[in-house]
């Protein structure tokens, strides 16, 4: 099995950054388009005033005040230089200046500055935002790789009710955590198989950890440090190759998905039996035709036989046994069992359980 291939300098500078969900916002060059127009909008009106109002203001060079005088005024006045060569005269003119020109005047100021102001105000935003994500995240689900494997184990996860907020991706790439914050979920950019990343996204108080990376060597360290990181949590990891999914077990996790073999046997199903292979993708693809769930066995089915439940048993979870439906130990069910059934989806949802 290899090694992982060692990242470069530049990458481990970003190493655990962290992600948080956020609205869309305007592009940068936008929004300084849009605090120009505003600046140049009350430019305008200040000189439009000033304009109209040309007797009330007095120029010391030659007593009289042109419509570019005003565009003078207004600049020099709005910017706070005040020369001092342009001033209001008339009672009219003061109180116009009190009233509407000293107003626009802050106006303008905050446009101008408005870009610093908001800079330093989405970065306040952001440390009191994740000072108080990481004091409220609790038996979360981290995602170790945001492919194909890790996305769809989400989607299956979040049509069982799993909530966003308790969803933190890890993925070293970029591109990849900006997908992930589109989607609604908080991720951490940085390598997996380091113990800063891991605590960065909170997997010491963990619930869940999947291991969904591309190789299968990563799978191995990042499951063996998570495990050290949370001996509580259940750790379910995906491998390409068979041959690797005894080391997985050794290393922590808890349920090992072979990707490879489970595609080929799929393959080989469907040339053997196309019907069969339906049915098992449709078991695989959750809210399409049959869904597979675990759930509690309910009052009413206490002591009864698992061919007598309402819905298709095909295994007992008992303590931490995994008992065959055929197999006579399985029945009569007990209360704290857990069973395993084959319901048929409803709306994009599976069919709901039994009631208690």
């Amino acid at each position: 099995m290899k090694h992982p291939e060692p990242r470069s300098a530049g990458h481990r500078l970003l190493t655990g950054q962290l992600k948080l969900p956020r609205r869309i916002v305007q592009h940068p060059l936008r929004q300084v388009a849009k605090r120009l127009a505003l600046a140049a909008a009350v430019l305008l009106f200040t000189s439009l005033i000033v304009s109209l109002d040309r007797e009330g203001y007095k120029d010391g060079a030659d007593g009289q005040v042109s419509v570019l005088d005003a565009f003078y005024y207004a600049t020099v006045t709005l910017s706070t230089t005040g020369y001092g060569d342009i001033v209001p005269v008339s009672d009219a003119a003061r109180l116009i200046n009190v009233l509407i020109v000293t107003p626009l005047r802050v106006v303008f100021l905050i446009i101008l500055v408005g870009t610093t102001l908001e800079v330093l105000a989405e970065r306040t935003r952001q440390e009191w935002q994740e000072k108080r994500w990481r004091s409220a995240l609790r038996d979360h689900t981290v995602v170790v790789g945001f492919g194909t494997k890790g996305r769809s184990a989400l989607e299956t996860l979040s049509a069982t009710g799993l909530k966003k907020e308790q969803v933190v991706v890890i993925d070293p790439n970029s591109a990849v955590i900006d997908l992930a914050n589109a989607d609604g979920f908080t991720g951490v950019l940085g390598d997996a198989t380091r113990s800063d990343v891991l605590l960065r996204a909170q997997v010491q108080r963990a619930g869940q950890i999947i291991v969904a990376t591309q190789r299968d060597d990563t799978a191995v360290l990042v499951t063996l440090t998570a495990r050290q990181l949370n001996r509580g949590a259940k750790i379910v990891a995906a491998v390409r190759e068979e041959e690797n999914a005894a080391l997985l077990r050794q290393s922590g996790a808890d349920a090992v998905i072979t990707s490879a073999s489970a595609a080929g046997r799929l393959l080989g199903m469907s040339v053997l039996s196309p019907s069969t292979g339906t049915v098992i993708e449709g078991l695989i693809q959750r809210g399409t035709g049959l869904d597979i769930v675990e759930r509690p066995v309910t009052k009413a089915e206490a002591g009864r036989g698992v061919r007598e439940t309402e819905d298709l048993v095909v295994s007992v979870l008992r303590g931490h046994r995994l008992i065959g439906y055929d197999d006579p130990e399985a029945s009569p069910l007990q209360l704290t069992d857990r069973v395993i059934t084959i319901v048929r989806a409803v709306n994009g949802s599976n069919a709901s359980a039994p009631s208690e």
